[in-house]
């Protein structure tokens, strides 16, 4: 089959996979398999699950037995009782499968902790994504956009993923590190290491190699610690955590745990709804017109990217307790799943959740930066990025066209993209 005659983003496979969503034994879904990701197919089953069973309990899957939590105020309920719904790594961390599937088998952070630990290591770096030094990276975001864009090929297909989507986010990754921009791309690297599985054709290639390389970035950023240490503060995030009494004596491996967490927090999140943004207004070309029409709708146009695209599709987290939640009884010891991705098109929160609509009224209510204590502490970076790309965008482009099939990737956590072929005109 000729996937270009398809609509955008609609693979062979999702059609088939989206009806089996409806008709499957309810028992049997399990939406942490990352093929229904990779497919889009994932939407249907956790419609499914937030009409039929929105505290649903999935016995068997590669990842061992886990509750799905898949409503809005649900989730929120889970988020907000951090004493009973434990973040702690020893207990099993912030995703669907154990920490080791995302970071270094004994890497440990300060979001796969509970308070007080939690809250005095994220203090340690909060600053750089506070409201006064996102400011302050506004001119600094700009110069790169427009560096970027100026750099495009108009007229061609090209790959948006890797040309702006990825070189933007590695771009600031560098700055707000302070690392030599000339080697920017080994954060990219280490990010996407961190968070997808040794495969044939990827960055790795087996759970070896994975581990080498971890060590690799842990030896250059220990490096880079010895310089900080005995040099005054400075308003990146290595000094910060060199110096704040919190973080200064982190063993290697939390240290190797928060660098891994940063970084992919201010990779994957932002890239993907880079892409998700574009891909979300060439779906809605109507919506896109507006947009053309009055660029003050950029205020809100950011934020229902963010939603529409919830570029972290879940956090998890261990009862520490029995607990009641929407007549279901969770146990002690049991894993939990919020699934965000679902909880941005529950319609009892959201109007219209399925439509991209950007003068969207309340358009924050969603919680694709978390909710509570964990909350994403570098929003307003991401914000800044995508309300300056978009303002510089829409200044020297008529066009900017999906020309093929997104690819997505292989994850039940980063949702996001690998490839979109778009093409542009001045």
């Amino acid at each position: 089959m000729d996937t270009s005659e398809l609509p955008l983003g609609m693979m062979p496979s999702t059609a088939a996979s989206r009806e089996r969503a409806w008709s499957m034994p309810i028992e049997a879904i399990d939406p942490s398999d990352g093929y229904l990701f990779q497919d889009d197919s994932i939407g249907a089953y956790l419609a499914r699950l937030r009409r039929d069973a929105p505290v649903h309990f999935c016995a068997s899957s590669r990842f061992g037995p886990y509750w799905s939590i898949t409503r809005y105020r649900d989730i929120v309920t889970v988020e907000m009782n951090h004493a009973v719904f434990s973040s702690a790594g020893e207990l099993g961390g912030i995703a669907v499968g154990s920490p080791r599937d995302l970071m270094n088998d004994q890497a440990s952070s300060f979001i796969a902790m509970d308070p007080p630990r939690h809250d005095d290591q994220r203090k340690a770096v909060a600053g750089i994504a506070g409201a006064e030094n996102v400011a302050r990276l506004e001119s600094v975001i700009r110069g790169h956009v427009i560096e970027i864009l100026e750099g495009l090929p108009v007229g061609q297909t090209f790959d948006w993923v890797p040309a702006v989507s990825i070189e933007l986010t590695t771009r600031m990754l560098a700055t707000i590190f302070d690392y030599p921009f000339e080697r920017r791309t080994e954060l990219t690297f280490w990010s996407d290491i961190a968070t997808g599985h040794p495969k044939d054709d990827g960055p790795v290639t087996s759970h070896e190699m994975r581990a080498m390389e971890l060590k690799r970035c842990l030896d250059v950023f220990t490096g880079i610690w010895n310089e900080r240490v005995n040099a005054p503060p400075q308003p990146n995030i290595i000094s910060m955590l060199a110096h704040s009494p919190a973080t200064r004596n982190m063993s290697p491996m939390e240290y190797l745990g928060n660098l891994l967490l940063l970084i992919v927090g201010g990779n994957d999140t932002t890239r993907n709804s880079i892409s998700g943004g574009i891909l979300a207004l060439n779906l809605f070309p109507e919506q896109f017109a507006k947009l053309r029409a009055d660029h003050a709708l950029i205020e809100t146009l950011v934020p229902e990217i963010i939603r529409w695209q919830t570029p972290l599709a879940h956090m998890a987290r261990t009862a520490t307790a029995d607990f009641e939640l929407n007549g279901q009884t969770i146990r002690q010891g049991d894993r939990v799943v919020m699934w965000y991705l679902s909880a941005n098109r529950d319609d009892t929160m959201i109007d219209d959740p399925e439509q991209f609509i950007i003068d969207r009224k309340q358009a924050r209510r969603h919680l694709s930066f978390g909710f509570g204590i964990h909350h994403c502490m570098g929003s307003r970076l991401a914000e800044m990025q995508l309300k300056v790309l978009w303002q510089e965008i829409l200044t020297r482009f008529t066009a900017l066209e999906v020309v093929g099939q997104p690819k997505r990737s292989l994850s039940n956590f980063v949702h996001g993209f690998t490839s979109l072929p778009v093409r542009i005109s001045r």
